[in-house]
């Protein structure tokens, strides 16, 4: 039962914000992953990295690449784990088919947002994106300086 309660306390295993800076989300799918024993330590212990992490399609199927699940020490004595290990990602066909023919449309990719825990299963979120232009990401980070500039005039204020 304890487990049960860190699972939804830390849900949230990795996040990729480099992914909203540089792309527009259009739609959100929740896919299973595959993985191997060690893995599954691993992500329990958050060893991963996942900003660099980019979703292909191969054969009617979906793969994660560049997601880096780095091995515990503890993990297994008879296993070689591989870290970049390509991750084949579990949707229903018809989400399959469907982002494949909109990936197919100019300008469409498939991108993690982050991986979580579900009813005690790694899932990844991933998004059908269009890249932003470099002016999009300058308005951006103009934003983000705007608001701290305000946040931080603001707290002077209430000193």
């Amino acid at each position: 039962m304890a487990t049960k309660k860190s699972e939804t306390a830390a849900s949230r295993i990795a996040d990729n914000k480099k992914a909203a800076f540089n792309y527009f989300f259009e739609e959100r799918y929740e896919a299973g992953m595959v993985l191997h024993g060690w893995e599954v330590k691993a992500l329990r212990e958050g060893k991963v990295q996942l900003t660099d992490g980019y979703v292909i399609i191969k054969d009617g199927e979906l793969y994660l690449i560049g997601c880096q699940i780095n091995p515990l020490r503890t993990a297994s004595t008879h296993v070689s784990p591989d870290a970049a290990r390509i991750k084949k990602l579990l949707l229903h066909k018809e989400q399959i088919e469907r982002l494949i023919s909109k990936v197919e449309q100019k300008g469409y990719t498939l991108v993690p947002i982050n991986l979580h825990w579900k009813d005690g299963r790694a899932k990844c979120e991933i998004a059908l994106a269009k890249g932003k232009a470099e002016h999009d990401k300058r308005d951006v980070i103009k934003d983000r300086e705007g608001k701290r500039e305000v946040e931080r005039v603001m707290k002077s204020r209430h000193r």
